[in-house]
Parts: structure tokens; sequence; C-alpha cells
């Protein structure tokens, strides 16, 4: 099914006064605020087998294939902003192992001598063989979507036939293909999974995983997003603390969106939380994201986007899009803005913006 194609602006931004032509990209990707821009989040697809309630309604649709770039207009990006000091990509969605030329993309990835390539992926197709492959491609890691570890609601959650088992069996495929330590995000709801946030610490110290509990944020398309619907970090490190105390541990990485727990007893894995509502963390964002169809979005919550797509088309040439690139980052806003009284939610879900 299709969706109708969103507004987008058609040029790229001109450059504030702080950007002289001469000095266009010299600096890499760096916006207003001097944030300096490194990890490209690339979506893949908006084409989802999940319709998960803080995303997607049932009824949502999907956008023409003609209107989605292609692997060649994929890297035609990458190598503008590796260019430019990008240094991390990952491949979001919708759910990216739904493209078809995946492994296509992942190759061209591994070419490219960057120093992480991720994907976040609900781990409904994954089978060894195709994983095997990603990694001896150069895929580093994969970071899995997992909202609950109970079965019934995990058909409520996703509005599908993928189990809980189907994603664990996955994250056990991703351990034997050697990729590094996998993560696992669980949107932390509140009357919908914090009586498992205790439940999931016991799969972290199991499995020695990440475990990442992500606030619930305002990208839902159904719009059902309420500030008393979320689990604050502070909710969610309590409720773990009642079964297994936490030490904080101290970060030397000054872009991560988690602060992350140690078990007290030195027991493996780990948590995390990305508490982007109560404690945003946009001063050190070093995020650029581009959509399926090509839409540069500097920030998550970006009300206006930069349409790449008739340049690619149109035989932009490499300096044109590096051009591009840093015109748009100039753009980057301060913050989302989430509590202000000003704030807009993003006419897109999650799912059409990529994770």
């Amino acid at each position: 099914m299709d969706r109708p194609l969103p507004q987008l602006d058609t040029a790229p931004p001109p450059a504030p006064p702080a950007a002289p032509e001469a000095e266009h990209g010299q600096g890499g990707l760096r916006d207003t605020y001097g944030r300096t821009i490194h990890d490209l989040r690339l979506s893949i697809t908006d084409r989802c087998n999940f319709r998960c309630i803080y995303c997607m309604e049932p009824e949502d649709r999907f956008l023409p294939k003609r209107d989605l770039l292609s692997a060649s207009e994929y890297m035609m990006i990458v190598d503008a902003a590796i260019s430019l000091g990008v240094r991390k990509v990952r491949l979001t969605g919708g759910e990216p192992t739904l493209y078809p030329v995946l492994d296509t993309i992942i190759s061209e990835l591994g070419r490219r001598n960057l120093d992480d390539i991720a994907m976040t992926t609900n781990g409904s197709l994954l089978d060894p063989g195709r994983t095997a492959r990603w990694k001896a491609a150069g895929l580093t890691r994969l970071t899995f979507s997992l909202d609950t570890l109970r079965e019934d609601r995990m058909v409520a959650i996703t509005r599908s036939k993928t189990s809980v088992a189907d994603v664990l069996r996955s994250i056990d495929i991703a351990a034997a293909a050697g990729l590094t330590k996998s993560k696992v995000n669980v949107v932390a709801m509140r009357d919908l999974n914090e009586d498992e946030f205790a439940d999931f610490a016991d799969l972290a110290r199991e499995r020695d995983l990440d475990i990442r509990f992500i606030e619930f944020m305002p990208l839902d398309s159904g719009r059902s997003w309420k500030p008393g619907r979320v689990m604050t970090e502070k909710e969610i490190i309590e409720a773990i603390a009642a079964r297994y105390p936490l030490s904080l541990q101290e970060s030397h990485n000054p872009h991560s969106t988690s602060r992350h727990y140690e078990f007290a007893d030195n027991s493996p894995g780990r948590i995390g939380v990305i508490a982007a509502v109560t404690r945003p963390f946009c001063g050190a964002c070093n995020r650029l994201r581009v959509t399926a169809e090509g839409a540069v979005r500097p920030c998550l919550f970006s009300n206006t986007e930069w349409d790449i797509r008739p340049l690619l088309r149109s035989g932009g040439a490499h300096e044109d899009i590096v051009r591009f690139l840093v015109d748009a980052v100039w753009t980057k806003q301060a913050g989302h803005g989430i509590g202000r009284d000003d704030f807009q939610q993003p006419d897109r879900a999650m799912s059409a913006i990529g994770g």
C-alpha cells in the first residue's frame, strides 16, 4: 500500500553568514551550535512487518517504491558524508531486513573503512547464513527491538506474528556469527511493560547483553503520546535496583545517547537508559538522519526536511552533495523541545524517519 509523499523543501537551505562560501565543508559537518556530525542514520526502507503501537497504526501506508532511494543513491550520500568526517553508519527503517538488496548495501559500506557499521532490526527475519554474510561483509553489530518478554504482550504491542522466542533466537544467531555484543532496545511505557523491567535485567545477566530502555517519545503516527505514559529513567532504574543493585558507569563518550549502569555484583550484561524526554542529550548530538526517500533530517524531531533526491537523480556531482549536506546540517536545531509550550510533534512517525 502507498501513502502520499510528504511535502519537502526541494532546495538546500542557504548557508548562514557564519559559513562563508570559501569555507564550505572545511570544518566537516558542523552546525551553528558548534556540534560536529560523525554519525549517519540511514533509513533504507519505510516498510515494516510490525505495527508497533508506539509507532505505526494498522492503516499506515508505505511510499511507492519509485520514490525510495536506490542502493547507489544511498552510497552517494554516504561517500559525501564520509568525506566530511562521518565515521559511523547505522542502517535503520522501517525494518531494514526487508530491503531487497541489503547485502549489497552492507558490502558497499564494508569497503569504505568506517569505524562502525550497525543496523537496527526487529529480529523477525534473521537466519544464520544471512547474518554470517553481513558479518563477513563488514557489519559490526545489531541492535534489536524487543519491548516485552511475554508472548501475549508481544502480539498486542507489535501486531505481528513474530514471537519473543523468534527474537531471542535471532539474538543468539548474531552472537554465533561473531558480531559485537548485541544491544536490545526496550520502549518503556506506563501501563504497558513497566512490570517487566527487572525481567529484562535477568535477560541482560543471562546472555551478557546491553539492555537499553528508551523513554516513550512523541513519534507515534496515532498521536497517542502523553507525558503521563513516559516511564522516567529514575523509575526504570528503581524498578531494576529493587531486584539487582546497580552502579552508574562513568561514560567516556560525550555523544552517547544512553546512561549506563552495571550490576553491583559484577554479573555480565549492562543496563542503559535513553532518557530523551526527561534528560535530553541534544547539546552533544552528533547525528544526521536521511529517510528512505532522501529527506535529510538534521534532528529526529526536525520540522523541516531537505529533499536530496532531485539532486541525486539529476546527476549532481559529489561536490554538490557535499554542499547540500553541509548546508542542511547548519540548520540543525538546538534541541527537540519536548515539554515546551511550542513543541510540535513531527508529522512523520518513527518508522518513516528511521531510528
